[in-house]
């Protein structure tokens, strides 16, 4: 499917030197702030408390996490799980205050919003236990809110989650270097992956520059921004590959030329759907998906860029050429077959 054909190429890598410059440029503001700001880690990398609180009716997100910002945190964590009256609440750690503490003050100004007062009640679990918990009860005596559960997340588990995200981003670079090398040749896997390094450096860039909060939805969305800007990639190498077969005759830049140009149909309608999804969770996503879409519309953007100007211009650089991936084919001796 296309909606337009353009018939002349563009001679996009006439201007790769340009195009790439630009690129390392914003690729070492970006390492630049990372080492000098560093990033804003949520509460699941430095740790911090966790407060699981239940409402009668639907909870109002927005307002919880306006009481907690005028209580002085700047970003606090409110989303909901299992339905819409449960409420996870993640508060960074603060000096000299212990987990107890701080969900006592926390619970005790969301029940006074609710115009109650704390009081502690028996329950009866599934299993029969009595279990006391700390409930904001309204004037009635009815249950306006109940603290559910409070957990205090260490250091160390911000750790060892630190180390599994590296893994895991370690493991998908690898996968995808030897995927592009297995069904292309070295050149494209080390272009691809440079590529798509750029991309997720440039990303962690924005976050850090703007100190937005890294959490794991945000790791989510980069590993996410791999895979796509790897399809991209794919796409130009393999149109690249049947340009080879068919233009024998025309230079390699000109060969990319065209397979970047004949792809740029498809480019638009794949990013363009894509795109106009993230932003829609974007704006309607409300505070819980706001930096996860901010990432992927990062990541969109830049992961079109890197496709067309990073990866297939280190290619041409790395000397890819015809041999590279199609065969040349072995005139057949005279003698082959001949009777002696």
């Amino acid at each position: 499917m296309e909606f337009f054909r353009i018939k002349k190429d563009i001679p996009f890598m006439r201007h790769a030197l340009i195009f790439n410059v630009i690129s390392a440029v914003t690729f070492l503001a970006a390492v630049f702030f990372l080492f000098h700001k560093g990033l804003h880690l949520s509460v699941e990398f430095k740790g911090g408390t966790v407060l699981e609180v239940k409402y009668p009716k639907a909870a109002n997100l927005e307002g919880i996490r306006g009481t907690l910002i005028k209580m002085g945190y700047e970003e606090p964590g409110v989303t909901s799980f299992d339905t819409a009256r449960d409420v996870m609440i993640r508060l960074p750690v603060e000096k000299g205050v212990t987990a107890a503490n701080t969900s006592q003050r926390v619970f005790e100004t969301l029940c006074k919003v609710e115009q109650g007062t704390t009081k502690g009640i028996d329950t009866v679990t599934d299993k029969g236990e009595h279990v006391i918990k700390t409930a904001c009860l309204d004037a009635a005596g009815n249950e306006a809110l109940v603290l559910q559960k409070v957990e205090f997340v260490g250091p160390q588990v911000g750790d060892e989650l630190t180390q599994n995200g590296l893994n895991a981003l370690v493991v998908v670079i690898l996968g995808v270097m030897a995927y592009l090398a297995v069904r292309f040749e070295w050149k494209y896997a080390v272009s691809a992956i440079i590529a798509n390094l750029h991309d997720v450096v440039i990303i962690l860039g924005f976050f850090a520059f703007f100190q937005w909060e890294f959490s794991l939805t945000v790791l989510a969305a980069i590993l996410a921004v791999l895979g796509y800007s790897v399809n991209e990639s794919v796409v130009i190498f393999d149109r690249i590959r049947e340009n080879f077969r068919k233009q024998r005759k025309a230079s390699v830049h000109e060969v990319i030329d065209s397979a970047i140009t004949s792809t740029i149909s498809r480019t638009i309608i794949t990013h363009g759907s894509t795109q106009m999804m993230v932003l829609s969770m974007l704006v309607f996503g409300g505070q819980t998906l706001h930096h996860f879409a901010l990432a992927l519309t990062i990541g969109i953007c830049f992961g079109i860029y890197s496709s067309v100007f990073v990866a297939a211009s280190i290619a041409m650089w790395l000397g890819v050429k015809r041999e590279d991936l199609i065969k040349p084919i072995k005139e057949k001796d005279e003698t082959d077959g001949a009777v002696v």
